[in-house]
């Protein structure tokens, strides 16, 4: 859109798709929780149960936090576009920095108890995800966020970044259904 022009109007029932996205975020989160608190023996960062925050921290953090990032330019988009921008950016980061610490307990844990990295396809497709998603998020800051890159630059990536920002959503999700189903997997044996 021009500087200047009237911002476009919410699609019908906006308000309603967020609340049901944020309600079934929240729902995931809690489900997450409970299954690690009841059945899995709590969180915590030292001992048999520091495992257990990478399930925790990465549906927080790549799954709810990054659905959030994505939903910023649709809830907000009579904001100005420059706070739009941070609070996306933010978010994404609070995002990357709490996937970080999931990532960090999962390598931790395995080291302690002698279990060899990197040996699924769950933790080859996290990584990637998580690789990828920093990448993202610093190309989209350099960008979009920080002066310096020129108009016509910018609206030359924005496709490719909302496109790789919606199919490393996807990759996010497909790996943590992929460590849910590797966890039933040891568990049922």
């Amino acid at each position: 859109a021009m500087e200047g022009a009237p911002p476009p109007a919410s699609p019908a029932g906006l308000s309603a798709y967020v609340a049901v996205s944020q309600v079934l975020g929240l729902t995931l989160l809690a489900t997450a929780g409970a299954w690690l608190g009841r059945y899995r023996g709590g969180v915590a960062w030292h001992g048999h149960l520091q495992f257990n925050v990478h399930p925790l921290c990465m549906v927080l953090g790549m799954v709810f936090l990054q659905g959030d990032a994505l939903l910023v330019y649709r809830v907000f988009r009579h904001e100005a576009k420059r706070s739009t921008k941070a609070l996306h950016a933010l978010l994404h980061g609070l995002a990357l920095v709490i996937a970080l610490v999931g990532i960090v307990a999962v390598f931790e844990s395995h080291r302690t108890k002698g279990i060899p990295n990197m040996y699924s396809l769950h933790s080859w497709c996290g990584m990637a995800a998580f690789v990828l998603y920093l990448l993202q998020w610093l190309l989209g800051c350099g960008f979009f966020l920080l002066p310096g890159a020129s108009f016509s630059l910018r609206s030359r990536y924005k496709p490719q970044h909302v496109f790789f920002g919606i199919a490393l959503f996807a990759l996010s999700i497909a790996a943590c259904l992929l460590g849910i189903t590797e966890m039933l997997l040891f568990n049922i044996r």
